[in-house]
């Protein structure tokens, strides 16, 4: 049975992202959120059908949403997906 993604599990993911895979974030929020001009990003939550994030664009901070391309199953779904978009996004 797959992990649901609830608010604990947004939270741990969103605290792994940030502390350990920041230039990923940084790069959802360019290529899949369309803010090519942000210089940093923060994932503040994420859900079956997306993430967002806070991106700093000309020093200000502006809400991203990044949805998904399919309705995620659970944790590992999530962990899987946010890969294959990060190998994805690296080919863009």
């Amino acid at each position: 049975m797959a992990e649901p993604i609830t608010p604990a599990v947004s939270d741990r993911i969103c605290k792994h992202m940030n502390d350990d895979h920041a230039e990923a974030i940084l790069m959802y929020a360019q290529v899949y959120g369309g803010k090519q001009e942000a210089t940093s990003a923060v994932m503040n939550a994420i859900d079956a059908e997306g993430m967002n994030l806070t991106a700093t664009v000309a020093g200000s901070a502006v809400p991203v949403r990044v949805t998904f391309d399919h309705t995620l199953t659970g944790a590992e779904d999530a962990h899987h997906t946010l890969v294959a978009m990060l190998k994805q996004g690296r080919v863009s």
